[in-house]
């Protein structure tokens, strides 16, 4: 499995072009979108624990099947994240 980010603004007409990297193989492809808050809005608004448990990013992935071992699948994100070169 390969993971790509692509960084995007979601437009007013909520239709999204994307170019995908060319020696990306052809066939299916899980695309998921997440939502990120703007810059200081977290601090601003003081997150609760239930507020995180409210969230809809909780459990985001709880029908992959490809996941097995979420927290081993959570730390490559992570190390993939902390590793990669921005372009």
């Amino acid at each position: 499995m390969r993971t790509i980010s692509i960084k995007a603004n979601i437009p007013e007409n909520h239709k999204l072009m994307v170019d995908i990297p060319e020696d990306l193989p052809i066939g299916p492809a899980d695309v998921v979108v997440v939502i990120v808050p703007e810059i200081g809005a977290v601090e601003k608004r003081g997150e609760t624990a239930g507020d995180i448990l409210k969230s809809p990013l909780l459990g985001m992935w709880k029908d992959r099947k490809d996941i097995t071992d979420s927290l081993e699948f959570a730390r490559k994100l992570r190390e993939h994240s902390e590793t990669r070169k921005e372009v």
